[in-house]
């Protein structure tokens, strides 16, 4: 991941050892800030902190019934601010699952797997490389 220092990431999973799991890898392997949740209503009172990426879990009510679901959360976050990248992560592995997530505006759907650290890693780096190509051309177009 490109300048892992200070970016702030939001690990969303009811799932508490998939959660820590994931935690720890990304504290070991980069220098992010991470802060988990275990469901989406405390990710979404955090929205405040301004994450840089949100890695959110697609279903998030198998525990807790009457929580809302990763796409419920993935509608608010979007609707709190449009900018913040999400990345929707699934044991599903539904092309119809992946597609629905990308009409809700979600940057890149992973199915849990052994090597979905490896690819949220890629994502990340690639919702960086995006916002630098985006910030570029509107710095060209401001120009023109």
């Amino acid at each position: 991941m490109q300048s892992d220092k200070n970016i702030l990431l939001f690990l969303v999973d009811d799932d508490a050892l998939f959660l820590k799991a994931l935690e720890i890898e990304f504290m070991e392997n980069t220098g992010s800030i991470i802060k988990t949740f275990v469901t989406g209503e405390l990710c979404l009172a955090s929205l405040a902190d301004k994450p840089d990426v949100i890695i959110l879990d697609y279903h998030l009510n198998s525990i807790d019934k009457e929580a809302i679901n990763g796409l419920e959360t993935l509608d608010r976050i979007k609707k709190f601010n449009p900018s913040i990248p999400v990345i929707m992560l699934s044991s599903q592995d539904k092309i119809e699952v992946a597609v629905n997530c990308m009409k809700h505006l979600a940057f890149d759907y992973i199915v849990k797997s052994e090597t979905a650290f490896l690819r949220l890693q890629k994502a990340i780096t690639a919702i960086f490389h995006n916002q630098k190509i985006e910030k570029a051309l509107s710095w060209y177009m401001e120009k023109m």
